[in-house]
């Protein structure tokens, strides 16, 4: 099946209209006829070849969302019309003991990414960006009728990348939950923060995004350009969530912890961090990374975001502006997140 794409044809040049191969529809597979795809930091890193060499041309894209338009013989939980996402990965051995714990994402052998992946016939992944996708039905999440499927579309990377490590580390009543950035993965860690029951705190550079972060749900608003924000702040939360991109200093950062307080890096920074070991054992604290979710938890994740009216704030665009929002994006200037109008591709 050949389909229309927008695909990187070298590290940090244009994306650039293209027409790409999917494969057939095997007994487990489901051909899902995409509608929107969101467009992730992490994509923008992938073909700039920010994380090393990548297999060119690339079709970006992990935040999927569409319809079903058809099911392998062997398929029972999706059906033709029903309404389905796709996140960070497509495939995993299925036999390691994370895989088997309903940790995916963490496989032993290495899941199979959405996208500049190897797939299990050995051809290279290859993304949302694009009008249909065809994925093994175990990787497919459903996506309830609460959620409009624009808004739901960032919610299977930058939702369950926020969710995970929010209830892996009990963000609820009685915690006191701070985030680090107002972005795509920032706001909506304070809109399911907020829904756990948590009390949150907004960490951003400056105050320009104050009112949004009180409207999304932030209890507070702090800006972390203003030295002594850190020093009013010092040992104040039990969790952390750091959502940035780029250096931070670690250490002043778990100085805001109280005892027994983690931090969790979601953002994933082109250059190594560092810290200093006594940040953490003065007061028992934990220093922690984590990558989205899995399958399991995906879908409990987007039937919390329904049952709560979840879903990421985005500005829809057509396929011929996928350049222009990068550098936006990279310019901080979206709130909060590009969703792609894939009916724009033909």
């Amino acid at each position: 099946m050949r389909v229309h794409a927008y695909a990187a044809p070298a590290a940090a040049e244009p994306l650039v209209p293209t027409v790409i191969e999917r494969r057939d529809v095997g007994p487990g597979d489901v051909l899902i006829e995409i509608k929107y795809a969101g467009v992730c930091h992490s994509d923008i890193h992938t073909v700039n070849g920010d994380w090393g060499p990548q297999p060119y041309p690339l079709v970006p894209g992990h935040e999927i969302v569409g319809v079903v338009t058809q099911v392998g013989a062997a398929v029972t939980r999706h059906r033709v019309g029903d309404r389905v996402g796709v996140g960070c990965m497509v495939g995993s051995c299925g036999r390691c003991a994370n895989c088997r714990n309903g940790d995916e994402q963490y496989c032993l052998e290495g899941m199979v990414p959405t996208y500049a992946g190897t797939d299990r016939d050995g051809t290279t992944t290859q993304g949302g960006y694009s009008t249909h996708v065809v994925v093994d039905a175990g990787f497919v999440l459903s996506v309830p009728e609460g959620i409009d499927l624009a808004a739901a579309a960032p919610l299977l990377c930058a939702g369950i990348t926020t969710y995970s490590p929010l209830r892996r580390w009990g963000a609820g009543p009685g915690k006191k939950v701070a985030v680090v950035g107002l972005g795509g993965l920032g706001h909506l860690a304070v809109k399911i923060a907020h829904a756990m029951g948590a009390e949150v705190t907004v960490l951003s550079q400056s105050l320009k995004k104050q009112e949004d972060g009180l409207r999304l749900g932030a209890d507070h608003y702090h800006a972390t350009g203003d030295p002594g924000t850190f020093a009013r702040l010092a040992g104040r939360f039990d969790l952390i969530v750091n959502t940035v991109s780029a250096g931070i200093d670690v250490d002043a950062y778990l100085g805001l912890l109280a005892l027994d307080g983690t931090l969790v890096n979601v953002g994933a920074p082109a250059e190594p961090l560092s810290l200093n070991v006594f940040s953490l054992i003065g007061a028992r604290r934990s220093y922690a990374g984590s990558m989205i979710g899995g399958i399991a938890e995906t879908q409990e994740m987007l039937d919390f975001c329904a049952a709560h009216g979840i879903g990421a704030d985005i500005e829809l665009i057509p396929a011929d502006r996928i350049n222009e929002a990068y550098g936006r994006v990279l310019a901080s200037d979206v709130r909060y997140r590009f969703v792609i109008d894939t009916a724009t591709l033909g």
